[in-house]
């Protein structure tokens, strides 16, 4: 009975895990604002660990692109800087802030820095890569430019690779896909 009892509890708490959404978690915005990601909800929204000073930096150009075209339909960027791979943001939020907007015109939210991976990794982070809450698309991030679709829900639908550009038809043909089953 002991055992039935703990097997139970068990799958509950693995059960509520899976029910957890990224609404449930806070971040700071660049300026250092407490901003609720429930903030974003019933959008879509496309999560993207970002750098200053990677081979992928110009993804920029194209998020802001993505971010204009669909941003009257529900849709928004969140970018997340973070230094965990080879020290490609080392700078401030306020010289990332600065940096975003005078090259690359950034008009997206963006967050403030933080670990995205590691002992440090930030609880957002922590709960997109779990396997658990997330198996379709759980699992470490490898680089800078690492994208995560969020459905209105709160859900992770798709994850892309840092080579897969913003404006790749994959990315575009899905948060198209998440937008028109919004309406639904």
């Amino acid at each position: 009975m002991k055992r039935i009892l703990v097997c139970m509890l068990i799958l509950a708490g693995v059960a509520m895990a899976a029910e957890k959404s990224v609404y449930e978690f806070t971040m700071n915005s660049i300026d250092g604002q407490a901003t609720p990601l429930s903030t974003y909800k019933g959008k879509v929204v496309l999560l993207v660990n970002v750098a200053s000073r990677c081979g992928y930096t110009p993804q920029y150009t194209a998020l802001e692109s993505v971010y204009e075209k669909y941003k009257g339909r529900g849709f928004v960027i969140v970018g997340i800087p973070a230094n965990n791979f080879g020290s490609q943001e080392p700078a401030t939020n306020a010289e990332i802030k600065t940096f975003c907007s005078t090259k690359y015109n950034v008009t997206f939210p963006m967050m403030a820095k933080v670990s995205v991976k590691g002992s440090d990794i930030t609880p957002l982070y922590q709960y997109l890569t779990d396997k658990t809450a997330n198996p379709q698309t759980g699992g470490e991030i490898q680089w800078n430019f690492t994208k995560f679709l969020i459905d209105p829900d709160g859900k992770t639908v798709a994850r892309f690779e840092p080579k897969v550009t913003p404006d790749d038809p994959e990315v575009t043909a899905a948060i198209e896909k998440t937008l028109a089953a919004a309406k639904m």
